[in-house]
Formats: structure tokens, C-alpha cells, sequence
């Protein structure tokens, strides 16, 4: 039996998610799956600093997180980072050995530095990298990489345009959850057809954010239902909740929920998507075809995603947000516009595929 290491590392959980998708393809593909945190695996101090620093940087001083992210945006920062990583080699070294795995799939490019310095020095195993942006950072340039997962011919040209060899990249689409692939048919009883319905998400920003955007909706005069995911932020669910209890909204339909799984439902009834534009939110509303208006985002590569998707006409950015429901507004009257959105998601969404990167797997093995 094939053998298949997966490496993520948990700054946000979009590269988690899209190595739980990966293994997901793997899953029924005749592979042994083997699915590690890089960080957490090699050093609890590295992990501490870097997970907690970004998650501390983007969400209390985004502006200073999206300085940095231009500032590393450098071959430097991969030659500094082979220095940082020199000590973990060894032992990743070691625990190669011990799995014995036939390809490497990395969803971060923190994961590039050991595994193409191993390369380097005589390991022998195809390494795929997932770029889980639409933009490829210079982290994620490096020649040893056998194969390149991306988003967009968009990402594929910003990995060309750094010195990759355009045959090894694939723009199958950042991998996400299958049931995404799958239209829920039932979805469509809960759609209210005399309402718009509008999907806003993004817990992870916080209270401040999603409350103001909901408050500038909740001035639209048209009939909205809005549907409100706030992840596992407890606290903005509860103080959303309490608002809207507290005060009572002409036309609006208000419903507010915490974490869960089924958001792949929630997007089959809606008309919009309002979120941050993360890699694979945006990836799973491009699959759903559904349109995306972009509030806010996290500077560095969100608004990198921003410049893509807008330039293309996939979705929409409203840098200020009192502009927000005259976007909406014009959507709902002219439902055309709407259409064409969603046309040209249906047309980049076609190039995308769940298994191809397993196809990628065994051509790179076969050819060892």
C-alpha cells in the first residue's frame, strides 16, 4: 500500500482544513495516511511563537500583521527560515524514515524550508504544495517542490512570474470539503423566495466587526433574511442575540448561529455570501457559486485574494462599508448582474477537482 504524509501547521485553521481535505481525497484512493502538524510536532516553543503570534498580530494589530506579511515577502525570508528550521531537520529526518511515505503533501509553506532542504540533501520522495492563498507568497517558492496545488491560473502566474516552471502546477482548486462539490437539494425548502437571502460570516474577527456589518444591514430597506454564522465565538453569538431580542427590525428575518458544520447547507439557500475573503471561504463560495461581497479583510495576502477576485469579477469589495447595501441593493435590482456573477464562478469552478491531486500523486511516484 501507497503511503501518504500530510504536513500542516495551525495559523488559522484554513491549512488544517485544507489538509483534512486532502487526506479526505486520499481517503478511499488506496493510500496509508499519515496527517502531522508540523510545528507542534518538531518544537512546542516555534509552534507557541508563531501560532499564537499570528494569531495575535492579525486579529488585535492586522495593520502591523499585513506590514509584515509585504516585508517577508522575499527570497530572504526562505533563507532565514532554512536557519531557523536547520535543528528540526534531523528530526524530520527521522520521522520520515519511520513512516516511510511514498509522497509529501505540505499545506503550508512554513513546511517548505526542511522538506526541500532534505531534498536537497538526497531524500528521494515527491513533495506537492498546496498554496492555500490566490496569491503565492515567496515562502512558497522554492525549486525542490515537485508539484505545485493552486487556485486560479491568477496564482499560477504569480508562481511563474518568481521562477517556477509553469508544468509543475496544477490550478485544480485549494481543496476543500467534498459535500461542498454536492447541492443540497432540501436547502431549497428554506429558501424564502420573498426574501433575499444573505449569509454573513466571520466570527473569527471578532464582535466589533460582524456587529457593525449587521448593523448596516439591518438598515436596508428590502425584505433580507440573514443568516449570522459566528463560529465559536461565544460571545458574539450571545451579544447578537440579546440585540436582536432587544430590538425589533422592519422586513428582516434574523437568524444567528455558532459553530457548525453544515455551512455548505447554509450557502445553498443563499443568494449572497458576506465574509472575509480566506482562501477556502472563498474557494467554497466559487464551488457553491455563490457571490461574495467583501466587507473586511485581514491585510497581507486577504487582500491579495481581494486584487484576484476582483479583477476577475468574482466577487465584490466594499471598502467602505456605508456603501454596503447600495452593493446589495443593486444586486437585488438587477438580478442580471447577479447571474453573471454567478456564471463566471460556475465557469472557474469547472476547472476544479477533488481527486486530481491524487492523479498528481501517482504520476510524480511512478515517475521516481
Amino acid at each position: 500500500m501507497k503511503k501518504v504524509l500530510i504536513l500542516t501547521t495551525s495559523t488559522g485553521q484554513g491549512h488544517n482544513q485544507a489538509a483534512a481535505s486532502v487526506e479526505e481525497s486520499f481517503n478511499n484512493s488506496g493510500y496509508e495516511i499519515t496527517k502531522l502538524d508540523f510545528l507542534a510536532k518538531n518544537s512546542k516553543l516555534l509552534n507557541d511563537i508563531i501560532v499564537i503570534g499570528y494569531e495575535f498580530s492579525a486579529s488585535k494589530f492586522p495593520k502591523t500583521y499585513g506590514f509584515f506579511y509585504k516585508l517577508t515577502d522575499t527570497n530572504l525570508t526562505n533563507k532565514l527560515l532554512k536557519l531557523i528550521f536547520f535543528m528540526a531537520r534531523k528530526k524530520v529526518s527521522k520521522l520520515i524514515n519511520k513512516i516511510q511515505p511514498d509522497v509529501i503533501i505540505a499545506t503550508h509553506s512554513i513546511n517548505i524550508s526542511v522538506i526541500s532542504d532534505l531534498k536537497k540533501n538526497g531524500l528521494d520522495i515527491p513533495f506537492i504544495l498546496v498554496v492555500t492563498d490566490f496569491k503565492a507568497h515567496y515562502l512558497y517558492v522554492d525549486s525542490y517542490v515537485d508539484a505545485y496545488i493552486t487556485g486560479s491560473n491568477y496564482t499560477k502566474k504569480s508562481l511563474v512570474d518568481r521562477g517556477i516552471n509553469p508544468n509543475k502546477i496544477y490550478p485544480i482548486g485549494i481543496p476543500i470539503s467534498s459535500k461542498f462539490y454536492t447541492e443540497v437539494t432540501s436547502a431549497n425548502d428554506l429558501k424564502d423566495d420573498e426574501y433575499f437571502n444573505l449569509l454573513l460570516m466571520g466570527g473569527s474577527l471578532g464582535l466589533t466587526t460582524i456587529f457593525t456589518v449587521l448593523k448596516e444591514l439591518l438598515k436596508n430597506p428590502h425584505k433580507l433574511r440573514i443568516t449570522v454564522v459566528c463560529g465559536k465565538n461565544d460571545n458574539l453569538k450571545n451579544r447578537l442575540i440579546s440585540y436582536c431580542k432587544e430590538n425589533k427590525f422592519e422586513n428582516k428575518k434574523l437568524h444567528i448561529l455558532g459553530f457548525t458544520k453544515d455551512i455548505s447547507y447554509l450557502m445553498d439557500y443563499s443568494d449572497i455570501l458576506i465574509s472575509k475573503p480566506g482562501g477556502l471561504t472563498v474557494t467554497e463560495s466559487i464551488v457553491k457559486n455563490i457571490p461574495l461581497i467583501i466587507p473586511f479583510a485581514i491585510p497581507g495576502q486577504e487582500n491579495e485574494n481581494i486584487d484576484f477576485l476582483t479583477s476577475e469579477g468574482y466577487s465584490i469589495y466594499v471598502k467602505d462599508l456605508s456603501k454596503l447595501n447600495d452593493k446589495i441593493n443593486y444586486l437585488i435590482n438587477n438580478p442580471n448582474e447577479l447571474y453573471k456573477i454567478k456564471l463566471k464562478l460556475k465557469e472557474l469552478s469547472s476547472t476544479y477537482s477533488l481527486t486530481k491531486i491524487v492523479d498528481i500523486a501517482d504520476d510524480l511516484i511512478s515517475k521516481k
